[in-house]
């Protein structure tokens, strides 16, 4: 029995209209491909229709390639073919979008003669997000739209744009209404059936633009660093203005199948996956009940819980902040006014935004005033004793089947779950700073937290735009317990002769934001300093001791101007040499690569650590904490990804010749040429 194909074809008098219904998303797989290409033949080979019009139906017009297609053998008529075969149409075609053109199907709708959309349409050519370039003339096709500016826009950074702007850079030639694309789209496609020459888009041309070109690296060129696709992504809008079409189209396949081949589109291709696995929870069913979540509780409005209380504000969830002092409580909540307004300011959210938003926050001092929160965040600072008092004074407050959450990054949730009578109800959730901004939110899963507890804060993730990773009860839990040993092997090698600056400038050419020690100035070097400026017992404790706290204090392992431009520091260097010379420590020359082996060949260890005890799921799973927690760069697809592409018998080789205990699971893989 043959499977009906995905797209068909109605005739509206001398119009042909070919409609894609292939759900979720009409992703541009070989029965589609295939039924493209048999609806244009149709149109084509029929001498009473006069024009055609494509569109889809479901919702969206087609929203790319069909990514699980990506490494396999080709099947079917290529989307080169199909694109060739409506572009040599000798009737016109007319895109008809709604929902989301994008990749491949921002390709198609340029590859037909018009374009019409509704008012909601976005189209956009988002392929340098997977470390690709459109590649199905999209970086030839574009700029011979819309020009050389618009065309680095939306190639090299991909960011789709809605159809009103499309229609001003001349991407849409009509805007239809949001009811009637269909009949639009055919009134549209009779209006314009006799025109001819019919406007093919390889035939137009475009001028070279090297002000444009320049001012783009300028303005994106930090964004950019360490990536292959967007430099060939403006490389071939450059080619589209400066060599035939034919010639542009073949630059853009070398540029294409080199980046299709390396390990930058691997990793992140590796990271769109890994995203979406990690919402998966291995026994968890994804039918599980969810708990209704209409207000949320957090206690404390500091740094965190002003920026935690943001997170669900933003979402439209209403939220009852604690705080022990009036003045306490009035300087968090002004600090969060002041972040919506600056937002606002800059046209990032809507001009009532900060309204609607500060409108659904009840602040208080009384933790009485949770009791009909569904879900309470704890969100005081990192001491065992004070969180168990907090959730011993929780248990008698909040309401039956509240969700009781920590947003602890280090401490046992199971010994914070210990002193509830509902230790099912208790969960971890770690957010990062700040809050309000990062990505990622660990999501710690106690020994007795119920499934629909776990499956809701997971649910509930995604309602607040986080990335949310289960991960198991540790010291650390997933993130922190991997950054320990980096700092520890960044701290000995100060000892033994490399620099702070040598150190992180290892970490920075890696790729990742900041190194070891320009995050701890970020931080504040006196965090989890004992606070005796006599008990001096590391190179910390004597920066600490000196009031060296970091940025905040305009030096810590570095000197800061008044802007925060870190410089080095003689006295660092003073400090650092005392302490060698009291320890009777050789100084001795350390190279980049003894640096990469020490610093983060051990998270590597740690991490193959956290699988064999099961406190993360799957090793992607740890890739997505070090992505989005931590600014390991995507375009190295996390730890876990990039230690197989530096060889894992190199990092045990590492290792090993450093001294380090190799985890067995690692070890093992490395062995037999296996993955982790």
């Amino acid at each position: 029995m043959t499977t009906p194909s995905p797209v068909r074809t109605e005739r509206h008098g001398d119009i042909l209209v070919i409609i894609s219904d292939s759900p979720p998303v009409n992703a541009l797989g070989a029965a589609v491909r295939d039924g493209l290409e048999a609806g244009v033949k149709e149109g084509v080979a029929d001498a009473s229709i006069k024009a055609m019009v494509l569109r889809c139906d479901g919702r969206t017009f087609f929203a790319g390639a069909d990514i699980t297609e990506f490494g396999k053998p080709p099947k079917g008529a290529s989307l080169h073919e199909v694109i060739d075969m409506m572009d040599a149409s000798d009737k016109p075609i007319v895109a008809a979008i709604h929902g989301t053109a994008l990749g491949g199907g921002c390709e198609v709708a340029l590859a037909c003669h018009y374009r019409v959309a509704v008012p909601s349409a976005k189209l956009g050519l988002p392929e340098v997000k997977l470390g690709l370039l459109p590649g199905a003339g999209g970086t030839q096709r574009l700029p011979r739209v819309v020009g050389v500016k618009a065309a680095l826009e939306m190639i090299a950074i991909g960011d789709p744009i809605g159809a009103q702007k499309a229609a001003d850079v001349g991407l849409i030639d009509k805007v239809v209404g949001e009811g009637s694309l269909e009949a639009d789209a055919i009134a549209f496609a009779r209006e314009i059936a006799d025109k001819r020459p019919i406007p093919r888009v390889r035939d137009k041309s475009v001028s070279p633009d090297p002000e444009a070109v320049e001012a783009f690296r300028k303005a994106n060129g930090r964004k950019m660093r360490g990536f292959d696709a967007p430099e060939a992504c403006i490389a071939c809008v450059v080619a589209a203005s400066e060599k035939p079409f034919i010639e542009g189209m073949q630059f853009e396949r070398e540029q294409f199948m080199k980046l299709m081949t390396g390990t930058q589109s691997a990793a992140q291709r590796h990271i769109f996956f890994a995203e979406r696995q990690a919402a998966k929870i291995d026994d968890v069913d994804p039918k599980t009940p969810l708990r209704p979540i209409n207000r949320v509780g957090v206690i404390g409005a500091g740094t965190m819980g002003g920026g935690i209380s943001m997170n669900f504000l933003s979402a439209g969830i209403a939220v009852t902040i604690v705080e022990m002092q009036q003045e306490a409580l009035d300087r968090g909540t002004g600090v969060m006014r002041k972040n919506y307004e600056a937002s606002a300011a800059k046209g990032r959210i809507k001009p009532d935004a900060p309204e609607k938003a500060m409108g659904l926050l009840t602040p208080t001092l009384s933790l009485d005033d949770l009791a009909d929160c569904d879900l309470i965040i704890e969100a005081v600072y990192e001491n065992m004793d004070v969180k168990k008092e907090i959730f011993t004074k929780l248990d008698a407050i909040a309401k039956p089947g509240a969700i009781l959450a920590s947003n602890t990054s280090y401490l046992d949730i199971d010994e914070i779950a210990a002193v509830t009578k509902r230790p099912e109800d208790v969960v971890g959730m770690h957010f990062f700073s700040p809050a309000n901004v990062m990505k990622l939110l660990e999501v710690v899963r106690g020994a007795k937290t119920a499934k629909d507890v776990l499956a809701t804060v997971m649910d509930l993730a995604k309602k607040i735009r986080k990335v949310a990773v289960v991960a198991g009860v540790c010291h650390g839990f997933i993130g922190n317990r991997m950054l320990a040993p980096r700092q520890l092997e960044a701290n000995k090698l100060l000892m033994e002769g490399a620099t702070p600056q040598q150190i992180d400038k290892v970490h920075t050419d890696f790729g990742m934001p900041m190194g070891p020690f320009q995050m701890a100035d970020l931080a504040g070097v006196d965090i989890g300093w004992h606070r005796d400026p006599t008990r001096i017992e590391n190179i910390r404790d004597a920066l600490a001791a000196e009031g060296r706290w970091g940025q905040k204090k305009g030096a810590g392992f570095y000197d800061y101007d008044e802007k925060r431009n870190p410089a080095p520091s003689a006295r660092v260097a003073e400090i650092i040499e005392d302490f060698r010379s009291r320890s009777n420590m050789p100084k001795r020359e350390i190279t980049d690569q003894e640096i990469v082996e020490r610093t983060l060949y051990p998270m590597v260890n740690e991490g193959a650590l956290i699988l064999e005890e099961g406190k993360a799921q799957r090793a992607s799973d740890i890739d997505v904490v070090w992505i989005y927690g931590y600014g390991w760069p995507v375009y190295r697809g996390g730890p876990m990804f990039w230690a197989q592409t530096e060889g894992l018998g190199n990092v045990v080789a590492g290792l090993e010749k450093h001294g380090f205990k190799v985890a067995p699971s690692l070890k093992q893989a490395a062995e037999t040429g296996g993955s982790l």
